[in-house]
């Protein structure tokens, strides 16, 4: 900028050659200042256009379109544990929908479009590698109702008050498998479907049976414990295997399904996840006042132990069948087979919460207040989906590690 008159300079200076003459700054070189380059960002900070032009906006515009880009796929990769703690925090703030999912039995029809899917994406060779993998099958029978339940006689020695958290949670190592969860994430992780929807049904259709033997066993000789035989089992046909044979028997009659089904698997798993989401929801907002009028300390210190016995599943189930797999000298084991293993893993180690509602509706009392035998079961139910939903996504992303590697 001049500060001076021209008429005020030295003489010399305006009496030398146009050529010689000191110049003034113009735009371009102010442009290309140090000191205005570290301002850029600032100003574009500020919401204005930076002093070079508009390429602070567009790098400005391209960081924000890689967040969004990294949030939505962070949502995508983790869609299932984002949904079940979503649906466990919109039972606690306000339970009325929930309640009135209950009342008209929506859990039903969710476990049903659960089943529905597996049949629609049940391929007939997965049904063949199914009675392969027998073996493995048999063992995670033999889990779910044998092994398992005898952890129960343990953590009924756990000092508690009240008695009846850790007396739940001992009924809760008694029950068979999932009817709905365990399917789903093996479904997610790429194991086979088809031996996970046959250690379902079986278990749960000799649960009836054995369940009732279990208790009396490892919990209350002579409490009089019954199952009501003939309602599970109408129950088991209605919502497990009649949407099985449905799904699977449309995908074979209709190669058109079978395309679309095969053509759109991320989004029926997808569907999957938020139907498997609609159980912890409904039993949340159904439990929500007995949950909120226990200490948070003991509720805490029952979910501590919830969290604990499923992780001794996982640990169990993982290590017998590692194994079983170096006692196997021919061959590739069924048991070391990815496929295979993860489905055994997930199904064997998770427990079903309507048949355990079902057994304390029965025993009316006969070993303490039912809703405190209830409230622990619902929350460890809960945190086996999420704990196993960190560990299919994190199979997936080392999967896809593998995959990319290669």
């Amino acid at each position: 900028m001049v500060t001076h008159h021209l008429c005020l300079l030295r003489p010399t200076i305006l009496t030398l050659p146009i050529g010689l003459r000191p110049r003034l700054p113009t735009v371009a070189s102010y442009h290309r200042l140090p000191h205005l380059r570290l301002l850029r960002p600032l100003c574009a900070a500020a919401g204005g256009a930076p002093p070079g032009g508009v390429d602070g906006g567009k790098r400005l515009a391209a960081t924000s379109s890689s967040l969004g880009a990294a949030v939505v796929d962070f949502a995508r990769s983790n869609f299932l544990p984002l949904a079940l703690i979503t649906a466990v925090a919109l039972g606690l703030l306000d339970p009325t929908l929930g309640c009135l999912a209950h009342k008209y039995s929506l859990s039903k029809y969710s476990t049903f479009g659960i089943f529905l899917i597996s049949g629609l994406t049940l391929r007939t060779k997965e049904l063949g590698a199914a009675v392969e993998a027998w073996p493995a099958g048999l063992f995670g029978l033999a889990s779910i109702l044998l092994f398992t339940p005898f952890l129960a006689q343990f953590i009924m020695q756990i000092k508690f008050f009240p008695h009846e958290f850790i007396t739940g949670l001992a009924m809760f190592c008694c029950m068979p498998t999932t009817l709905s969860s365990g399917v789903t994430l093996t479904q997610l992780v790429g194991g086979n479907t088809a031996l996970a929807l046959a250690m379902t049904v079986i278990s749960n259709l000799l649960g009836i049976m054995i369940v009732p033997l279990s208790l009396a066993k490892y919990i209350g000789a002579g409490a009089g414990v019954s199952l009501p035989t003939e309602q599970l089992f109408k129950s088991l046909v209605t919502t497990l295997l009649i949407p099985i044979i449905l799904g699977k028997v449309a995908r074979e009659t209709s190669k058109g399904i079978a395309g679309l089904v095969d053509g759109n698997k991320q989004g029926f798993s997808v569907t999957s996840a938020i139907l498997l989401s609609l159980v912890p929801w409904i039993q949340v907002s159904r439990s929500r006042s007995l949950l909120l009028s226990v200490q948070p300390k003991a509720f805490a210190l029952a979910i501590t132990v919830g969290v604990l016995l499923h992780f001794a599943l996982l640990a169990f189930n993982a290590a017998a069948l590692h194994i079983l797999s170096c006692l196997e000298q021919r061959g590739e084991s069924v048991f070391e087979r990815n496929e295979y293993a993860r489905a055994v893993i997930l199904v064997a180690s998770q427990k079903t919460l309507p048949v355990l509602v079902a057994v304390v509706e029965q025993l009316g009392g006969a070993l303490g207040e039912s809703g405190l035998l209830v409230i622990p079961c619902v929350a460890a139910h809960i945190n086996q989906i999420i704990i196993d939903s960190i560990i299919v996504n994190w199979w997936r992303q080392r999967d896809q590690q593998f995959a990319n590697a290669k």
